[in-house]
């Protein structure tokens, strides 16, 4: 008897699982490798993290390349974030999740110091398009899952 339940049970929380991994991989949490749209080389590794109210953010947590140097500062940003190291730094953040995108965020660009509203939508499992947009204009990067 103890032993048909337990079988019951495993049957039945075997597809609750299934279905809890599937909704982590269509999940844009984790590490992603951020690809330079213009000369197509990697980056940076952001996290990315999920808050309580589903909001996304992400922070840089390695810097693999950069025209400054192994450990580059924000020097041409302004406020809070002005000369601090990269690594480390937010630099997307209150990304709300809007249908099958997250959108309304905004995102640094640590190379210029700007920040510009920002959207993200999962391509597939392991590839994430993350925008930033002045007015209408927005331009893509294709980050790769880590």
């Amino acid at each position: 008897m103890l032993k048909k339940k337990s079988r019951l049970l495993l049957l039945l929380a075997l597809p609750l699982a299934m279905v809890s991994l599937s909704a982590a991989a269509q999940s844009p949490v984790g590490r992603w490798k951020t690809i330079d749209d213009e000369t197509g080389r990697v980056k940076s590794i952001v996290e990315i993290s999920q808050a309580a109210n589903g909001n996304l953010s992400g922070r840089v947590v390695q810097v693999l390349q950069s025209d400054r140097g192994p450990n580059p500062t924000c020097d041409k940003c302004s406020g809070e974030r002005k000369d601090q190291p990269i690594t480390g730094m937010t630099i997307l953040w209150d990304l709300r999740p809007s249908g099958s995108e997250w959108s309304g965020g905004t995102i640094l660009d640590p190379a210029n110091g700007k920040t510009y509203r920002s959207k993200a939508k999962l391509l597939d499992d392991n590839r994430l398009g993350v925008s930033g947009c002045v007015a209408f204009i927005c331009r893509e990067q294709v980050w790769q899952r880590e």
